[in-house]
């Protein structure tokens, strides 16, 4: 079958990069205002979208999916000013409902639902801060998808909000001083040209008092002479201390710099300023900080640093590393509450304040546990723990007993015990060994011909979490398998493995992942017709590097807000963050690396390409859209064979953050219907 794809203009558009000719017909199709663009979207969303009706599969995955989706997810609570704190969805809500109690067993009180703010669930909460006294919370609204937030702040007991309102903010979080007088944030100056297009340079971390006008805001920091540094402010539980995380880019490592707040003459101090390493603090016993870092330990350790003898030769190592991944501590209870990495899978162990090891916490499994939020003296914190065939069930812990309650648990449409999950090892091109989780249900009979979904990422020092998800869920009650690779440049296993896949090495991950794929086959899970492919952003790299050099391996490839036009990436918004991990397409050296694998660049005419959807969204302003026009317009154009090229662009849908339930199932709904509508 072949398919009549809407006119897409071209341009005799060539640039010389480093003494190479490189042609960019599509580069027109990077202005998201113009008319042509827009008239370019709807025409291929109806070709998409009348594509997916032919198939009677979609509204019953649809339906099926909306089933699983509806039931009730918690987040683990947190504690402020002797009030519970969490997030609550109760089932099909578009956007979680924050709501707090004083006590556990007390009817929850409402402290905002962001479904009352837009008809269609597109505006999300992005960011929650309570106040020390649990008063006030400062909040943040994203629109559409897009990485900018405004702030407001909310009187939790009546619900009301105060005028102060903050804009411009993007990658920020908001901390609150000892007083719950007002809070540290981080924000960039209003854009002058497109906002979603924009590059985002000078980040200035801001405090902010009660009250006040945002342009009465003092300025805490900024750096003129360094554009690319951002900045993350977090007050000490004490108080005393205004904690500066410096980043750059999208590099793990980052500078940490302090203010002392109890003098009103200090100035900053810049404690770990060479960008050496990757560093987090835990807490603080006074003039004595305690981080986890990499710093000599690349699967992280953590030491004690005193302020008077901050130099690496006077630190106290407390917990050393060891052989698995240290992803998160946390000081709750006056103990150490460690989570690991093993194989990529969650453990918990914990040590006293000296580094004695105190036990380990028993999990039900293979699994993601997230929370031990808490002050350094609370006897409690909370946990949610879910694994791949197991929602998230959040429990109750007091830290001295070690003693584990469940406090909020799903009813569900399934039985969890109808699936299996098994870890392998199988081998990349190099020979390095890689970990991949493999689920299904129980009684499948392993033909050869079951249809597989492979997913992975491998970048950023971004961990996969094995944990749970419907529309996986939905794929292996249809029949199929859920293969998840652990792919190098990943943080699986620490600094070493997300280096073997960063820069020029990224060639790696994609051999990793073409490795994985070769494995499901020859072991007689899968064949080439029934493997189907996904990832998102950096994963949609992957998609699209994967297909473009091994077009006769997959069955149906799906990247999804793909980072896929690599010469052009560092130009829009944030992009040029990853240079850390990617490389820069303006250095001659990383250029010839990255050439070789840019998907948007690497597809040939005359090939016949695996059938192929690339997802978008309209509003994403973390990946550019127009990576994704790029690529599906020039595959289209090159498709030799009889497979379907398609590009689903979601609108009002940005990135993927706060994305509405509704839209969720959609887009997941679709590309099963996709997938399975393009197998023999």
């Amino acid at each position: 079958m072949s398919y009549t794809y809407p006119p897409t203009r071209t341009e005799n558009l060539v640039e010389v990069l480093h003494g190479q000719q490189v042609p960019d017909p599509y580069r027109w199709m990077e202005d998201l205002d113009s008319e042509e663009i827009q008239s370019w979207i709807e025409a291929q969303n109806q070709l998409t979208f009348d594509y997916l009706d032919q198939s009677p599969l979609r509204k019953q995955i649809q339906q099926r999916m909306t089933e699983l989706w509806n039931y009730e997810k918690y987040s683990s609570p947190f504690k402020r000013g002797g009030r519970y704190f969490f997030l609550f969805n109760d089932g099909l809500q578009n956007q979680d409902v924050l709501y707090w109690m004083k006590n556990l067993d007390d009817e929850p009180a409402l402290v905002i639902d962001p479904n009352t703010l837009s008809e269609d669930g597109t505006v999300a909460l992005s960011g929650a801060a309570i106040s020390r006294d649990g008063r006030y919370l400062a909040y943040g609204l994203a629109d559409a998808g897009s990485d900018w937030q405004t702030w407001y702040v909310r009187q939790v007991d009546d619900g009301q909000d105060l005028e102060d309102t903050i804009s411009w903010i993007k990658f920020s979080g908001a901390s609150w001083d000892l007083e719950s007088h007002g809070f540290y944030y981080s924000r960039y100056d209003a854009p002058e040209g497109a906002a979603l297009k924009q590059a985002n340079y000078y980040q200035k971390l801001y405090y902010h008092r009660l009250g006040t006008d945002q342009s009465q805001d003092r300025l805490i920091y900024q750096r003129p002479d360094q554009k690319e540094w951002g900045f993350n402010g977090e007050v000490t539980e004490d108080g005393r201390y205004l904690i500066i995380y410096v980043w750059h880019g999208t590099a793990s490592e980052n500078a940490v710099f302090y203010l002392d707040l109890s003098d009103p003459q200090a100035e900053v101090v810049e404690l770990l300023p060479d960008f050496d390493a990757e560093y987090m603090l835990v807490g603080n016993d006074g003039e004595r900080f305690f981080f986890q870092t990499d710093q000599n330990a690349p699967q992280n350790r953590v030491v004690a640093v005193d302020l008077n003898q901050p130099e690496p030769e006077s630190w106290q190592e407390l917990i050393p590393e060891d052989g698995d991944k240290l992803e998160t501590a946390d000081l709750v209870g006056e103990r150490f509450v460690c989570t690991y990495l093993h194989d990529a899978a969650h453990q918990v162990r914990f040590y006293q304040v000296d580094g004695t090891p105190d036990g380990q916490l028993a999990l039900p499994g293979l699994g993601m546990v997230l929370g031990f939020s808490g002050r350094s003296d609370d006897p409690e914190t909370f946990y949610k723990f879910s694994s791949i065939n197991m929602p998230g069930t959040v429990y109750h812990f007091d830290v001295h007993t070690k003693e584990s309650a469940i406090f909020r648990s799903p009813d569900l449409a399934f039985d969890p015990e109808d699936y299996v999950t098994e870890k392998v090892f199988y081998r990349s091109k190099d020979g390095t060994r890689v970990p991949m989780y493999i689920s299904h249900l129980r009684d499948i009979q392993m033909t050869g011909d079951v249809p597989t979904y492979l997913y992975g990422y491998g970048g950023f020092n971004i961990s996969l979490p094995v944990a749970f998800s419907v529309p996986n869920l939905v794929w292996m009650e249809m029949g199929g398998i859920y293969a998840q690779a652990h792919l190098r440049g990943g943080g699986e296993y620490g600094r070493e493995w997300h280096e073997g896949g960063m820069k020029h090495n990224k060639q790696n991950v994609f051999d990793d992942f073409i490795a994985a794929a070769e494995y499901l086959i020859s072991g007689g899970y899968t064949c080439k017709d029934k493997l189907v492919i996904g990832g998102r952003s950096n994963g949609g790299l992957l998609i699209g590097a994967c297909m473009t050099q091994r077009p006769d391996l997959f069955g149906v490839c799906l990247p999804n807000v793909g980072v896929l036009d690599m010469l052009r990436f560092h130009k829009f918004t944030i992009g040029w963050a990853w240079v850390s991990d990617y490389g820069s397409p303006d250095d001659p050296e990383d250029f010839e690396k990255i050439l070789a694998y840019s998907p948007y660049h690497n597809i040939r005419e005359g090939v016949a390409y695996p059938p192929t959807m690339v997802l978008t969204g309209d509003h994403d302003d973390r990946v550019f859209p127009a990576h994704s026009f790029k690529f599906a317009a020039k595959l289209q154009q090159a498709q030799a064979g009889e497979a379907p090229v398609l590009i689903r662009i979601e609108t009002r849908a940005g990135h993927g953050a706060g994305k509405p339930t509704a839209k969720l199932i959609e887009e997941f709904s679709d590309m099963w219907t996709f997938a399975l509508a393009n197998m023999p």
